[in-house]
């Protein structure tokens, strides 16, 4: 049970959806939590604001400019938070020495180094950077298991698997009865629409998505449904599964999360209104319970819920994650990378829609799959090259 009097929580993201959200479940408990760090690259006045409502002792930002500007902010609001700067810095508050709690929550591969930096404390990891995972998630789990490190998930969708489980899970599904782990996508802005108009799409178009307030990037992964193939990816390593212990339903309304099923015929799942403040309150105080400001369900007012099988023909971006899953390898890192490189492209539209798939399947097949390294730097030297490759193609289209 942590001493939650004290509890120290850094936030390594918290001008993004996740670390508001975080922010706004913290403030909730003033006599209970207290934001030590931030971080945030380029959106300053959204950090200042952040620093004058919560007083974090040090904030990061990307530039030693950037770090004036605030820091000239701060001042002349009479904010004594320390402003800091850099690729060190941001490894500085991610190994915080006062700090219980360490929320990982900066979207992308960028955020690896410091997720990394985080799981050597000792602490609590609560991750939100899929990418730690997909990329590193052999590295990530040892370092974890090494130094002792509570990992608890923030995603949606593996919180759920997290509460479905036997509270004594300790990492063999078979010991504990599981048959299956099945995860939910609300098959995104075009479950419906055919691939000839998915063609059409626009970046405006993909970031509309139906039940979720995201950010860009990761609505087109929702829309496309790469980010429900990645979090099979994060599952696989968070819950020591295999590829073919864990299913994919379409299930659009977004209330039911995940489920759990248990040999017996029995199944567990975790419900509730699609809000990312539940997975954040549920780690940051697991395994007790805080409030979180999300509404409580009412399945009398919702009425119906539906469920389908995804389609792997319109939706190739799910399938390809679940061929680099089983090839294993560097597969999921090179599929991380390019698909990173082609949801850019296709924000700044220089490719389609559709181009996205046909630029990440190039990429894993030009690039042959090697033995997972353990080594960092490697596996930033594989993340490189694949983005190379990645935007060869993305000029080709």
């Amino acid at each position: 049970m942590i001493n939650i009097k004290s509890h120290g929580v850094v936030i390594l993201g918290s001008t993004g959806s996740i670390g508001i959200s975080a922010l706004d479940v913290l403030a909730r408990h003033p006599d209970s939590y207290r934001v030590l760090a931030l971080s945030g690259w380029r959106q300053l006045n959204r950090l200042r604001e952040q620093c004058l409502k919560h007083h974090p002792k040090f904030v990061v930002v990307e530039s030693a400019d950037s770090a004036r500007y605030l820091a000239g902010q701060l001042l002349d609001a009479k904010c004594d938070t320390t402003v800091l700067h850099g690729a060190d810095a941001l490894l500085e508050i991610a190994t915080l020495p006062e700090a219980d709690s360490f929320i990982a929550a900066i979207v992308g591969a960028a955020g690896l180094p410091a997720v990394l930096a985080a799981a050597t404390t000792g602490k609590r990891l609560l991750l939100a950077n899929k990418e730690a995972l997909v990329v590193a998630g052999r590295l990530l789990m040892e370092i974890a298991q090494q130094h002792n490190t509570c990992l608890l998930p923030i995603d949606s969708e593996h919180s759920a698997i997290l509460q479905a489980l036997p509270p004594d899970f300790e990492g063999n599904l078979a010991n504990k009865g599981v048959e299956k782990l099945v995860l939910t996508a609300s098959g995104g802005p075009f479950r419906n629409l055919s691939h000839e108009k998915m063609q059409a799409v626009t970046p405006n178009d993909a970031c509309l998505h139906p039940t979720w307030a995201m950010g860009k990037k990761i609505s087109v992964d929702s829309a496309t449904l790469m980010n429900k193939g990645l979090e099979v990816i994060e599952a696989c390593w968070l819950f020591h599964a295999k590829a073919h212990q864990i299913d994919v339903v379409i299930h659009p309304e977004s209330i039911l999360h995940a489920m759990v099923q248990y040999q017996d015929g029995s199944a567990l799942a975790q419900l509730g209104i699609p809000d990312m403040r539940t997975a954040i309150a549920c780690a940051l105080s697991w395994p007790k319970r805080i409030t979180s400001g999300v509404q409580s369900l009412n399945l009398a007012t919702i009425a119906t819920l539906h469920f389908e099988s995804p389609d792997f023909l319109r939706f190739p971006c799910l399938n390809l994650a679940l061929m680099a899953l089983k090839a294993a390898g560097d597969a999921p890192a090179i599929l991380n990378a390019a698909n990173e490189i082609a949801v850019e492209a296709f924000l700044n539209e220089k490719i389609g829609f559709c181009d996205i798939a046909i630029v990440v399947e190039n990429t894993l097949h030009r690039l042959a799959y090697k033995t997972p390294t353990q080594d960092l730097s490697a596996l930033m030297a594989c993340d490189q090259e694949a983005r190379i490759v990645a935007q060869q193609e993305v000029n080709k289209r």
